[in-house]
C-alpha cells in the first residue's frame, strides 16, 4: 500500500485467512523405502488410544456415530473449506478427518518441519514487500485485511509484476473454497504463471503420490483464480457462504491502513464492492501455466520443478467426490492397499480404523452415510 518497491502487505496471520500451502508434514519416503516397507492395512495398531505430548491418552474419536445426524461441515462448524483440506483428502482422507477430530496433535518432529517450511515461505514473501500486522477483533476485519491486500496486488498484476501470497476464494461444485497462491508472475512469453513452493526435508523429489496431491492443489487454485477474474465469483455467494456482515463498520486499525492505501471505506460492504469492481474492471488474464517448485529445506536449493497439465473436468470430478464426504453423503476413506506405505509417517496410524479393518472402516463404528439429495 506504499510506493512501488516498498509495498507493505498486511499479515496473513493477523487476518486468519492463511492456507497451509506446504506439505512437509507428509515426510515422504523415497521409492526404495516405500517398496521395502510393504506396510499392511490389516495390521492392528498397538492401541486404540493416541498419546499427547504430555503422555495423556486421547480417546479414539468416533466421527461415525453422528454422521447420520450431522454432516462433517455441520459437525466441525465449518462455513467454508480450505483448498488444502481437499488436497489433503487427495493424499489420505482419513488423515485429514483425524486432523480435524484431534486439533493440536502434532509430533514435535513434524511441527519443526512445518515451522521450517513456513520460514522459507516468509523469506520469499519478504523479498517483495514488508509485512504489517493489523490488530483485528472479528471475522469481518479478518476478511477486510485480505481484501485490502487484493486491492494492492491488482495493479501489480496489471503491470505484469510478480506477486506472492495472493488470496483466492470462490464456489466450486457447490462448496466455497479459500486459499493462498504462493506466487504469480509472467513468463517471457507474457503468460501468467502460478508457482507453488513445496519444501522438502530430504534432498529428494517426492514420489508420484505426493506430486499428484500437489498438482490437484494448484489446479484448484487456477479454477478459483480464473473464476475471480472472469467475474464468476459474486458478493452474494461470498456473503452467503461466509456469513459475513457487510454493514459492520471496519475496526479503527483496518480503516487507518485502508486510508493510508488510498481506499475510502467505512464498512466491509464498501470494501467488498470495491474489490469485486476492481476485479471486474482490471481485465486480468486467467492463469496459463501451473508449476510446482520443490526446495530442500536445509540448503534452500531447488530440487526440481513440475509443470502441471490442467484438466478442469478431472479436477471438478475430484472436488465432487471429496465434497460428498463433507456434505455427509458418504463415509471417509483411507488409502488404497498399494499406498499403505503412507501409514508409516502418519500420526494416527495406531488408531486408524481403516488400517485395522484391512481397507474398510470397523463394522462396529461404520456410519450410515446420508443419502445424496
Amino acid at each position: 500500500m506504499a510506493e512501488t518497491g516498498e509495498e507493505e502487505m498486511m499479515s496473513a496471520e493477523a487476518s486468519g485467512f492463511s492456507d497451509m500451502s506446504d506439505s512437509e508434514f507428509l515426510e515422504i519416503l523415497d521409492l526404495e523405502e516405500a517398496n521395502e516397507l510393504g506396510a499392511s492395512l490389516s495390521k492392528p495398531g498397538p492401541s486404540s488410544e493416541l498419546s499427547r505430548k504430555d503422555d495423556k491418552p486421547i480417546s479414539l474419536p468416533n466421527w461415525k456415530r453422528r454422521l447420520d445426524i450431522l454432516s462433517p461441515m455441520e459437525r466441525f462448524h465449518l462455513k467454508y473449506l480450505y483448498v488444502t483440506d481437499l488436497s489433503t483428502q487427495n493424499w489420505c482422507e482419513l488423515q485429514m478427518v483425524y486432523g480435524k477430530e484431534l486439533p493440536g496433535f502434532l509430533t514435535p518432529e513434524k511441527a519443526d518441519v512445518l515451522d521450517t517450511g513456513a520460514s522459507i515461505h516468509l523469506a520469499r514473501e519478504l523479498e517483495l514487500h514488508d509485512l504489517v500486522t493489523i490488530p483485528i477483533t472479528n471475522k469481518e476485519d479478518a476478511w477486510a485485511v485480505k481484501f485490502l491486500n487484493i486491492l494492492t496486488m491488482i495493479p501489480t498484476l496489471q503491470s505484469e509484476g510478480c506477486l506472492r501470497e495472493f488470496p483466492v476464494f470462490g464456489e466450486v461444485e457447490g462448496v466455497f473454497l479459500v486459499g493462498v497462491i504462493d506466487e504469480l508472475q509472467y513468463t517471457a512469453k507474457g503468460e501468467l504463471e502460478l508457482t507453488e513452493l513445496k519444501t522438502r526435508k530430504r534432498p529428494l523429489l517426492p514420489l508420484d503420490a505426493q506430486k499428484k496431491k500437489d498438482c490437484f492443489q494448484v489446479s484448484l487454485y487456477k479454477c478459483i483464480f480464473d473464476a475471480m477474474v472472469q467475474g464468476k465469483v459474486t458478493p452474494a455467494s461470498l456473503i452467503h457462504h461466509t456469513k459475513l456482515c457487510p454493514d459492520k463498520p471496519l475496526g479503527p486499525s483496518v480503516q487507518r491502513h485502508a486510508q493510508q492505501g488510498g481506499f475510502s471505506v467505512k464498512s466491509l460492504g464498501d470494501l467488498i464492492e470495491l474489490v469485486f469492481l476492481s476485479l471486474t474492471l482490471s481485465d486480468l488474464p486467467v492463469i496459463d501455466t501451473l508449476k510446482i517448485e520443490y526446495i530442500h529445506q536445509e540448503t534452500a536449493t531447488v530440487l526440481g520443478t513440475e509443470i502441471v497439465a490442467f484438466d478442469e473436468k478431472e479436477v471438478r470430478g475430484k472436488v465432487q467426490h471429496y465434497t460428498a464426504y463433507w456434505m455427509g453423503h458418504r463415509e471417509p476413506q483411507g488409502v488404497d492397499m498399494e499406498e499403505a506405505w503412507k501409514c508409516r509417517t502418519c500420526s494416527y496410524t495406531d488408531i486408524c480404523e481403516w488400517k485395522k479393518g484391512g481397507g474398510v472402516l470397523s463394522s462396529t463404528l461404520e456410519p450410515q452415510a446420508k443419502k445424496a439429495k
